[in-house]
């Protein structure tokens, strides 16, 4: 039987709990399921004009139906006419052809992001020591990325495994199905043979009893036949709530690696290759430009590089500073009254000079440490409400002249080398990164 076909006489039975059945048999009488996938429903119904009235006055109904039976949110499509032909002839939402971007060569690695990627390449090329691999962060930082090109690596490597990926909202979702229909046996054999087996959004299995326990069993058999496991979550196993802890523990038996923001010079990179990609040359200040302000993730820069390529083609702009600011204005944080802690400054200066907070809060008198804990110290005065007094106390009691006379060697260095002035500009654009 259909799934598709299935889901939707089930929303089409809950439809008519808020719907009069002559709303119901005037609008969706000849309307169908034709495929499902991806967190998508795509439905066809012959008439523009209902489709029009479908998605303007009931596709919220639609989706809350969707969303109670799948606990999840479900998007959906709506096809009429001659669009139907067009979808057949598209790949559908999630295949190799739909994610040939996501491969190693297209990844972007830095401080932020080594420890993944070399650990993905590690698996990719058939090491089996870090079994299961467990990549976190949060969303839009490349977690998908470095699944699915683990995924072309491996394929390419090994062209007989057998690869399985998943998602783990839609492994509940098949689950569900599979015992609708009474396929069970099939389910089960699609993912306990595989050779490579990969989830994203892990988290998502969370709190679901009958799913987790099919888990749990899949992960077995999978594990003691040594089959290679990666999954992907927005957190560590451990901050996964309602994850049974048997399942926690075996997550925590391999190797956990994570995923933090992109630094500012990551950003800067990250843009330069998107653009390269997409055909186009930004200027530095352009590139250095959007860096500064958007600082939340890898998506939100990839996005801001096709708006820019957008409004450049349709409105026959040159690409400066200006004309980039009219048209990503809208994808900029709103700006707030942030003001970060003094941990977090000195955090992040000592994190740029590979020292220690505590480095810059002690009594070491190296070169290099004197520098950062001036720059820390001018930061702190510039970017907080602290005093002068205040800033010495954090500094291990330290005189206000001490604090005064490294703030005034930060602001003329800052007067004399451009490089110098970059540096700052760097470690302050870290430092509103974790905002």
């Amino acid at each position: 039987m259909n799934s598709a076909a299935d889901v939707w006489s089930k929303v089409l039975q809950l439809l008519s709990k808020d719907l009069t059945a002559t709303a119901l048999s005037t609008w969706f009488d000849d309307c169908r399921a034709i495929d499902i996938g991806d967190n998508v429903l795509v439905l066809y119904t012959p008439s523009a004009f209902k489709k029009d009235v479908i998605e303007g006055r009931f596709l919220g109904t639609v989706k809350s139906a969707l969303r109670e039976i799948f606990s999840g949110d479900f998007d959906v499509r709506i096809l009429c006419e001659n669009e139907l032909e067009t979808y057949s002839l598209q790949p559908p939402p999630g295949t190799a052809a739909a994610e040939e971007e996501y491969t190693f060569e297209r990844f972007v690695v830095g401080n932020s992001n080594k420890f993944a990627h070399a650990a993905a390449m590690a698996v990719a090329n058939g090491e089996r020591t870090f079994n299961p691999l467990f990549i976190y962060g949060d969303s839009g930082l490349g977690k998908t990325h470095l699944l699915h090109a683990i995924r072309h690596a491996v394929q390419k490597k090994f062209p007989s495994y057998n690869i399985v990926y998943v998602k783990g909202d839609d492994f509940t979702n098949e689950l569900i199905m599979a015992l609708q229909v009474g396929k069970n046996v099939e389910f089960r054999e699609k993912y306990r043979s595989a050779d490579l087996f990969l989830m994203d959004d892990i988290q998502f299995i969370a709190g679901k009893i009958q799913t987790q326990e099919e888990f749990f069993h899949t992960f077995n058999t999978l594990y003691e036949a040594n089959r290679q496991i990666v999954f992907t979550s927005d957190r560590p196993p451990n901050e996964i709530t309602r994850l049974e802890d048997r399942l926690k523990t075996r997550f925590e038996s391999g190797l956990l690696a994570d995923i933090q923001p992109p630094d500012y010079e990551t950003r800067v990179a990250i843009i330069r290759n998107k653009a390269s990609q997409l055909g186009l040359v930004l200027p530095d200040d352009v590139c250095h430009y959007i860096a500064e302000n958007m600082t939340s993730n890898v998506r939100q820069l990839e996005g801001a590089v096709k708006k820019i390529r957008a409004y450049r083609d349709l409105m026959n702009d040159s690409i400066t500073v200006s004309s980039v600011a009219k048209a990503i204005k809208d994808m900029f944080k709103e700006k707030t009254e942030f003001i970060p802690s003094a941990d977090l400054i000195i955090d992040e200066t000592a994190k740029f000079y590979n020292l220690t907070s505590e480095d810059l809060i002690g009594q070491r008198r190296t070169r290099n440490t004197a520098l950062a804990r001036q720059i820390a110290m001018y930061l702190i005065r510039k970017l907080t409400n602290l005093s002068l007094t205040d800033i010495g106390d954090i500094f291990g009691g330290r005189d206000h002249s001490t604090v005064i006379n490294g703030i005034r060697r930060i602001e003329d260095h800052l007067m004399k080398s451009e490089q110098f002035a970059q540096t700052v500009k760097d470690i302050t654009a870290n430092i509103n990164a974790r905002h």
